[in-house]
């Protein structure tokens, strides 16, 4: 922390001479914080322009406490996390903080992803209140003409020994003026934290429950009308020919305008634009997948594997191989973006994980400088990834461009599944080597699908790549996470024209799950409990005290009827580790049911544990669902699945039986929380399902 402190200046400036409002930068270092101060700060005045490349926090005239947060919120619950940071260091009231989300800015730090927004905020944010705190309490010391260390803060007051408050509003003109406060601007050690640390329902519970947040569907933009896409019966299908006369002619149809990636209808109402979509006759030419499906994917990926070398003399092996499916993201709000491009500029409003990004493509792909580009950014009703790419925004501003009007476009259910991202199919091979009872080299060879333009315009789609992803978090430990001598990685591909996105924990959800595989398999070939196996070999401390803790409080190896089994598995990434315990009834192996699920994590510090058991929950209905049940097939060169109906996830009635999460306590640093028990949960499903059956399983989803 001392040497983030020493990289970081803080600037305060006046706002309308009447707001208090602190301001610092975020991933960049002092020097280009400098300069941008210097480029833009007439006098000690705020210009606008500021808050496009710094962490800003205002203090109102009317008490209230407002940071223009970097990042999105998609129900992982950052802005309750951040409202948090804030409300502890401010000494406020967590009601009068609010967490309005930022629009694209022209630099800095506004991805979201790789578990990384809690980790990167939690200095800056904090840092920022204790500067706006005291200021506020230098201001109000002058005013009543006291000692600054004497006074105190709460309930977003300051308040004197003699009982005497000002609220923080009250004081933000004179506070704004302050250079040098008289107090400590240090944040508080953690030994003196109220709210971080403490259960907290989300600052945005009420308005979602109610239907007061505001998603892109539920903006009203002067003149933007619903608009939907017809689209190819394949993937990267083309429009030969299209006759919309009796589209056109149906009542409420506004435009009908051809794009890359099919036919768009503007109307009235969805209801209207559906109707007239359905309308259309058009004549498409197949896309270049048209003569693949599953069979033929598989096998160019088990071909692609690379070969590896060969095992240790005088070594047993321990081998498998294992199959991934595609995976939807498939969020509850199907993507929806508001587009309204003019000659000379163009304003967009959709939810993104990556707005800067999404700003310059859309502006390249309309044909206008990023600076007439303006995107602003909304929550979003899931993503799990979805949103790091920007396909619905750039096709909303290309329909608005060529109908010239504003327009709502909304990908529908299947249109998402069937021609949106997915996680990529993979396929592994895993060698365990071991003698004298111990593992003495471990050999993880995979290759998975990657995606092959071949003309398509997927590349206009934009977004981020899981290469991207993987490269803005931390990695698991190069030497493994357990003492298994060398370990061997290496990857192929099979590029397929086939929009891919970085799925909820990336390459993790699948090479850990099938390396836990192992794990259980070595330790059955040893005549060890999985459990015990694993205390003995973990590198790690941490990993092994969450694994003894899901193991203490999820009563591993008790004893269960016939065609029921308990599974294990760990995961360590982003600064973090977990343990999943899962119990399973596969008494009717083809209706497997998870009916338990016990996790324990270590993420540093945890500022909300309520927000960290719902991310670790939500993980485990991900691991239940691709194990079991969800995934998607190709039939000559289509997506098969279209909505919930057939695309398996787990619904309420696969959903555990009995969950609990048990966060281990500590003062460090926080960790990355969001993806990280994806690996463990899938992991523990899997080795939960071949101990109650006495199989191998080798492709997922089972029912694959």
């Amino acid at each position: 922390m001392a040497r983030q402190l020493s990289r970081r200046r803080f600037m305060v400036y006046s706002l309308a001479a009447s707001t208090l409002t602190v301001a610092a930068p975020i991933g960049c270092d002092a020097s280009s914080a400098e300069g941008a101060e210097a480029a833009r700060r007439p006098s000690d005045v705020l210009v606008s322009g500021a808050d496009e490349e710094m962490l800003v926090l205002e203090v109102t005239e009317a008490n209230r406490v407002v940071v223009r947060l970097p990042r999105v919120e998609v129900g992982q619950g950052v802005t309750t996390a951040v409202a948090m940071m804030i409300a502890e260091e401010l000494d406020a009231r967590l009601a009068d903080v609010d967490i309005p989300l930022a629009d694209a800015r022209t630099e800095g730090n506004q991805f979201t992803g790789g578990s990384s927004s809690v980790r990167s905020l939690y200095g800056p944010a904090r840092e920022l209140a204790a500067m706006a705190r005291a200021k506020l309490v230098t201001a109000a010391a002058r005013r009543w003409r006291l000692p600054a260390w004497t006074l105190r803060t709460w309930g977003t007051r300051v308040i004197a020994p003699d009982g005497r408050t000002a609220t923080f509003g009250s004081l933000t003109a004179s506070a704004a003026r302050i250079d040098r406060p008289a107090v400590s601007s240090r944040p508080k050690p953690a030994s003196r934290h109220r709210v971080i640390g403490r259960p907290t329902t989300r600052i945005d519970a009420r308005d979602i429950v109610t239907g007061k947040a505001t998603y892109a569907g539920d903006l009203t933009v002067a003149g933007a009308k619903p608009t939907v896409v017809a689209r190819p019966p394949t993937l990267g299908g083309k429009v030969v020919a299209v006759d919309d006369r009796a589209a056109r002619a149906m009542p409420g149809v506004h435009a009908v305008v051809k794009v890359a990636g099919g036919v768009a209808v503007v109307a009235e109402t969805f209801h209207h634009a559906f109707q007239a979509r359905d309308a259309l006759r058009i004549t498409w030419a197949p896309g270049p997948l048209a003569s693949l499906s599953d069979a033929a994917i598989r096998s160019r990926l088990r071909a692609a594997v690379p070969v590896p070398a060969a095992p240790p003399r005088g070594s047993a092996q321990v081998e498998g191989e294992f199959e991934f499916a595609f995976v939807s993201h498939a969020p509850m709000e199907v993507l929806t973006a508001v587009a309204d491009v003019r000659a000379g500029r163009a304003e967009i409003w959709f939810s993104s994980q990556t707005p800067m990004d999404a700003r310059d493509t859309i502006a390249s792909a309309v044909g206008l400088p990023s600076s007439k580009v303006r995107v602003h950014v909304l929550r979003g009703g899931g993503s799990f990834g979805r949103r790091l790419n920007h396909d619905a925004a750039i096709e909303a501003a290309l329909i608005s461009k060529a109908a010239r009007r504003p327009v709502k476009l909304m990908w529908s259910r299947a249109d998402d599944i069937r021609h949106g991202r997915m996680r990529p199919a993979s396929h592994h091979r895993i060698r365990a080597s071991h003698a004298r009872g111990r593992v003495v080299a471990f050999t993880h060879m995979m290759a998975s699908v990657s995606e092959s333009y071949e003309g398509q315009r997927l590349s206009a789609q934009g977004g981020v790549t899981p290469a991207a992803v993987r490269a803005a978090a931390p990695l698991p430990s190069d030497s493994g996470l357990y003492n298994f001598g060398p370990v061997s990685e290496d990857s192929g591909s099979v590029e397929l024209a086939i929009p891919l996105g970085a799925w909820r924990s990336v390459d993790s959800g699948t090479m850990r799950t099938a390396e836990e595989i192992v794990v259980d398999e070595v330790a059955r070939s040893l005549g060890q409990d999985p459990v015990a196996f694993r205390r003995t070999t973990l590198r790690n401390k941490a990993v092994r005290a969450v694994l003894d803790k899901a193991a203490a409080a999820g009563d591993w190896g008790r004893t269960l009827p016939t065609g029921q089994a308990q599974g294990v598995a760990v995961h360590e990434e982003y600064g973090s580790c977990v343990a999943c315990l899962v119990e399973i009834d596969a008494t009717d192996p083809k209706n497997p049911r998870v009916t338990k699920v016990v996790m324990a994590a270590d993420v540093g510090t945890a500022v909300n544990p309520s927000g960290l058991e719902a991310q670790l929950m939500g993980t485990a209905i991900d691991g239940i669902s691709t194990v079991l049940q969800a995934g998607l097939h190709i039939d000559r060169g289509a997506v098969r699945e279209s909505s919930y109906a057939d695309f398996r996830y787990a619904r309420q009635r696969h959903a555990p039986l009995h969950f609990e999460a048990h966060i281990l306590p500590s003062r460090g640093e926080p960790g990355g929380a969001g993806e990280l028990g994806v690996p463990a949960a899938a992991g523990a499903v899997a080795n939960a399902y071949a101990r109650a059956t006495g199989t191998k399983p080798r492709r997922f989803p089972l029912d694959f």
